[in-house]
């Protein structure tokens, strides 16, 4: 059987999961996934959907974008944004509101600089006028 070409995925999994101590079996149930098709992915034989990749990103602790970019869903130039703004989402020391504050601050930087066109800045559910800094 040919490979999908997932080998890098796999073998980036694998070295994860030994990484993080976890059997395959131990990774399979925390992840909600069949044993045999952990193992298929692994060797490069199954290609997993996004959701599947998300759920093995949380089980290994680790991004979900990591995955993302090995399985080639995510272009490598793309994933250090979205490693920020994840960082910033599930940051649990600041409110919504501050972090969608920050997540448009972030993107009108990176937007300034030519990282990302218009069509890439997210939309945000804050009002402009509530988007300004808190003054002290």
């Amino acid at each position: 059987m040919a490979s999908l070409n997932v080998g890098n995925l796999g073998e980036f999994l694998r070295e994860q999961r030994r990484s993080a101590q976890l059997s395959l079996r131990q990774l399979a149930e925390a992840a909600g996934v069949s044993n045999p098709y952990l193992s298929q992915i692994e060797r490069g034989l199954r290609k997993p959907s996004a959701e599947i990749l998300q759920q093995l990103a949380k089980a290994l602790r680790i991004s979900a974008e990591t995955l993302y970019v090995q399985a080639g869903i995510l272009d490598e130039r793309d994933r250090d944004g979205l490693e920020v703004q994840s960082a910033i989402l599930t940051d649990p020391t600041i409110n919504e509101r501050q972090k969608q504050v920050l997540l448009q601050i972030y993107e009108s930087f990176r937007k300034e600089n030519g990282l990302v066109s218009e069509t890439d800045v997210p939309s945000s559910d804050v009002p402009d006028d509530e988007a300004s800094p808190p003054s002290n």
